[in-house]
């Protein structure tokens, strides 16, 4: 069948490991159902994988694409939730210390066919696109998670979304929006500024601007760019919850001020089923259209890696069957 596929790790040239071409068709285990693809999403994991990053040697060729959308065999058109646990695990899968995800254990979305447990296949609302549908499982549900279940939010309140222009900061801006918060975001330029405030952020600055008040949540992926701005940004009692470090991991904590104004720092991944099944709900219900920056046919996928490793991005990049 037709794949793109990581044929080894590279760490410092990862787009030379990138294929275009075709892979075995794969075995559906008991439990396990079989999804046409139609479309996936790209992720910074796919270039981790790429890299070596989180997948054994010996796991290697690995489909990429640890999102997508497509239809089972009986005819329903599903989204992909892509942590995989264990089958005995109870309770919230992201804290299932056996979890992966796809691309790293099982073979990825990327293809014409993905294999996955029946559970991982959750029905598409009516009305929502292939492409909707396959930017949501990573991106879209960190946001989700980070902001209504692990923020404490209520509507009416400030939140800070620190860059404009990744599948998390506009999935947080739109979901924000709808859910009635006031969103402020930073961003490094104008275009990606302008993004946001297209997608519903009521007020953008430059990236460590002075803010015109405090906020009583921070949304951080960026890490040690932001992350003093982001302690400087907060209300007494106020909540940074983080999801990434793209800019480096180990930033100043400023424990003084975190103690002095009983701030909370809050870490968050991904989201489990239950909550990728109530975001497609509220996104349906709330009339919101997931923003995608570029779709690509699947055969192009070069063209959209690089793209993505060169940060020429805004919103999320889609490839398409």
């Amino acid at each position: 069948m037709f794949a793109v596929y990581a044929s080894e790790p590279n760490a410092d040239a990862p787009l030379d490991s990138l294929v275009v071409g075709e892979r075995p068709e794969p075995e559906v285990p008991e439990g396990w159902v079989s999804v046409n693809v139609n479309a996936a999403s790209l992720n910074m994991h796919d270039l981790w994988t790429l890299r070596g990053v989180g997948i054994k040697p010996d796991q290697f060729p690995m489909i990429l694409g640890c999102d997508g959308a497509g239809t089972t065999a009986d005819g329903t058109d599903v989204v992909l939730h892509s942590i995989i646990g264990d089958p005995d695990w109870k309770g919230d899968e992201t804290l299932d210390p056996k979890r992966t995800l796809l691309t790293e254990r099982h073979q990825g979305a990327m293809a014409d066919t993905v294999v996955v447990p029946k559970r991982n296949a959750i029905p598409r609302p009516e009305g929502m696109t292939a492409a909707q549908g396959a930017v949501l499982g990573t991106a879209w549900l960190t946001a989700y998670r980070m902001l209504f279940t692990k923020s404490g939010l209520t509507p009416g309140q400030t939140m800070l979304v620190q860059g404009a222009s990744g599948g998390v900061s506009t999935a947080l801006v739109q979901l924000g929006r709808a859910a009635g918060m006031r969103v402020w975001v930073t961003g490094r330029d104008e275009e990606k500024r302008a993004l946001a405030e297209r997608l519903g952020a009521h007020a953008t600055f430059e990236s460590g601007q002075k803010l015109p008040e405090k906020v009583d949540a921070v949304f951080e992926s960026v890490g040690e760019a932001t992350w003093s701005h982001s302690m400087r940004a907060l209300k007494p009692g106020g909540i940074i919850v983080i999801c990434g470090s793209t800019s480096g991991p180990n930033p100043g904590a400023d424990l003084q001020r975190l103690f002095f104004l009983q701030l909370r720092v809050v870490g968050s991944t991904m989201g489990t089923r239950e909550e990728l099944a109530n975001l497609m709900s509220f996104v349906a219900t709330a009339g919101i259209a997931p923003e995608i920056g570029t779709e690509v046919p699947m055969d192009q996928a070069k063209d959209a890696f690089a793209a993505m490793l060169d940060g020429k991005t805004a919103g999320k990049i889609v490839l398409t069957r």
